[in-house]
């Protein structure tokens, strides 16, 4: 019985890692990412950043893209994020996913709350970066841009 069971599990596993694995015949898209810079806040407050990305086409997506927020020391980010795949990465990095399908000439965007650190002195400005990363992206040109966070 326990052997039967075993070989369940592996046969399930495979499957799932299959599933999971298997990748899309990437499209003609551009993925163009929109700098917008959120607004000011106040130390110990919040804000939003907005990891905005454009499909520029020709193209819908084919695959899935990951959109990566890294914030400059000082800031935190804080949850809940959107879309709720969003993870906090190593250091100060925010990763967030979405599924393929994104229409050329459609946007998509991640939103993610920072928290300013309360040692973090007034007229502060610090830059970070939004980037984009998919297979179906055929131009890196446009693939990263910085956003300025503003403490007021």
């Amino acid at each position: 019985m326990r052997r039967w069971v075993m070989t369940g599990l592996a046969a399930t596993a495979a499957l799932v890692l299959g599933a999971t694995t298997a990748s899309a015949v990437p499209s003609n898209s551009d993925l163009e990412v929109v700098r917008i810079d959120p607004g000011p806040a106040t130390p110990g407050g919040t804000t939003t950043v907005h990891g905005f990305v454009a499909n520029l086409g020709p193209q819908q997506t084919g695959s899935s893209f990951t959109v990566l927020i890294d914030l400059p020391a000082g800031f935190t980010a804080v949850g809940p994020y959107f879309p709720a795949n969003c993870r906090s990465l190593v250091g100060r990095v925010v990763s967030c996913t979405f599924g393929a399908g994104l229409p050329s000439l459609r946007t998509a965007t991640a939103l993610v709350p920072v928290r300013v650190n309360a040692d973090v002195p007034h007229g502060t400005k610090a830059e970070g970066h939004v980037r984009v990363v998919s297979v179906d992206d055929h131009n890196a040109a446009n693939d990263s841009t910085p956003f300025t966070l503003t403490v007021s």
